[in-house]
């Protein structure tokens, strides 16, 4: 009899379309104000305009860093994601037993704007090997390759992941 996957970044396709099957070492918690990020759970757009809170946790990872990246792997829609994958946050440089404010910056926060259909914003962390002194920003934001961009840094399996789903609000209507 198989054994069907629970995993919930194997189940919304984060696991195979984002990033390949790893083993979670570290307990990322992502925040929009009070509200945490879940696998799986929906989050208004209106309430991502301004980039999380992204902690890790204390004492176990004191002297390592690591880099977080975010993105859309449904841009610009999920029966069509030709820009596959449209790159939302970079940082690196973040010290364990911080959090993501504490980082490097390399792309600016852009909170998410669903054009059509159901999106998935996925966060993914790396423990770096070393400082990451000479990287450099992305020159765009689509058909960015989490992938190829940890190959490329030497950053190997993530050490964690978490995704949100999000839509395109309905306009308000003024009277």
């Amino acid at each position: 009899m198989a054994v069907r996957s629970v995993d919930p970044l194997v189940v919304g396709k984060v696991v195979g379309e984002v990033v390949d099957m790893f083993v979670p070492a570290v307990n990322m918690t992502v925040f929009y104000g009070s509200r945490q990020v879940t696998n799986g759970c929906e989050i208004k757009p209106s309430v991502t305009g301004t980039r999380p809170t992204v902690q890790l946790p204390r004492r176990q990872f004191d002297d390592a860093l690591f880099t977080l990246v975010m993105t859309d792997p449904d841009a610009p829609s999920p029966s069509e994601p030709s820009m596959r994958e449209w790159v939302h946050w970079i940082v690196t440089d973040i010290p364990g037993s911080s959090d993501a404010s504490q980082g490097r910056e390399i792309l600016p926060y852009m909170g998410p704007r669903p054009p059509i259909g159901i999106h998935r914003y996925v966060f993914v962390l790396f423990k770096q090997q070393c400082p990451m002194m000479m990287m450099m920003a992305p020159q765009v934001r689509h058909n960015f390759s989490t992938r190829a961009f940890a190959a490329q840094y030497g950053l190997g399996l993530p050490v964690a992941t978490v995704y949100f789903n999000a839509q395109k609000e309905p306009a308000t209507r003024k009277r």
